[in-house]
């Protein structure tokens, strides 16, 4: 092999292997970009579960970096939180919201949940009356009494007919109290959300007659027209006199009377049967006989 060729050989692989050494320590000794961290905000979260009722205390929120920017409602202070009531339940570590306390000065419990113009009212139930436990609080029922109406017809018997529907419940089953393991009372009343006037009824309702819940679907809200019914109606298969349909009263039927310009013919005459006639003849003389009919009968 020519020398002359190999060391040119030997010259370009030792030039070849300092500039790769050297693009190698560049890169090497580069300063790395830094990326930009995203922006944060502090705001107030949970610090463990907080149920309905709660009045918060310093324990029970905590300051933390929220990514982004803050839901709406949040806040960034704690003095803004503490001493209010919660009522809506919250998880630990979720932002807390103003739209899921109670006002300011209005404390905890059912108090704080009761809208403006509003009353919440105790209807003592059991778990007929309850619907078996699945009366819940947030869903809706209606109201049924049961009793005997006055002045009403005693072979009527028992009345019952639906007084009020569509009613929120606030609380049931349950109350805001823990016992002494920290488990909620469990209390046979259900707290209802009524207006004024709806709460005298269920006042005197609740003294005077006997009460049944009675669960509907919470999106249906629609308010159904029912005149009730007796026990004297049950064991006529559930048919109920014209006067007890719902609208009766409204819309009473209209009478049909005859019209002044029709002239009634007068009734024909009775018909008579004409005699039967017998012709007798004795020697020369010549006679009649007539017999009506029907005589000799």
């Amino acid at each position: 092999m020519n020398k002359r060729f190999l060391g040119v050989l030997i010259f370009a692989f030792v030039v070849a292997s300092g500039a790769s050494l050297l693009l190698y320590r560049l890169l090497i000794n580069r300063p790395q970009t830094s990326r930009a961290a995203p922006a944060t905000t502090h705001i107030v979260l949970a610090a463990h579960d907080l149920e309905v009722g709660t009045v918060l205390k310093d324990e029970d929120v905590r300051l933390a970096d929220w990514p982004g920017p803050p839901p709406t409602g949040s806040s960034m202070r704690t003095q803004d939180i503490v001493g209010r009531g919660v009522i809506t339940a919250i998880y630990a570590k979720e932002p807390i919201i103003e739209s899921r306390l109670a006002p300011k000065g209005a404390g905890g419990g059912l108090a704080a949940m009761i809208p403006p113009g509003m009353r919440a009212v105790a209807v003592r139930v059991n778990e007929v009356v309850g619907v078996a436990g699945f009366v819940l609080p947030g869903m809706r029922v209606d109201v049924l009494i049961s009793g005997n109406a006055p002045g009403a017809s005693p072979t009527l018997g028992t009345q019952t007919r639906t007084m009020l529907q569509n009613i929120e419940v606030l609380s049931a089953g349950q109350d805001f109290k823990k016992d002494s393991e920290g488990k909620p009372i469990a209390v046979q009343v259900v707290n209802l959300l009524v207006t004024p006037e709806q709460a005298e009824e269920l006042s005197l309702a609740s003294a005077q007659t006997t009460i049944q819940l009675v669960l509907r679907n919470p999106l249906d809200r629609q308010v159904s027209k029912t005149a009730g019914t007796a026990v004297a109606y049950l064991f006529k298969g559930g048919m109920r006199p014209a006067s007890m349909a719902p609208g009766s009263a409204q819309q009473p039927r209209p009478v049909a009377r005859p019209s002044h310009a029709a002239v009634l013919p007068p009734p024909p005459p009775p018909r008579t049967a004409a005699p039967f006639v017998m012709e007798i003849i004795s020697g020369a003389k010549k006679a009649e006989q007539k017999f009506n009919p029907g005589e000799g009968k």
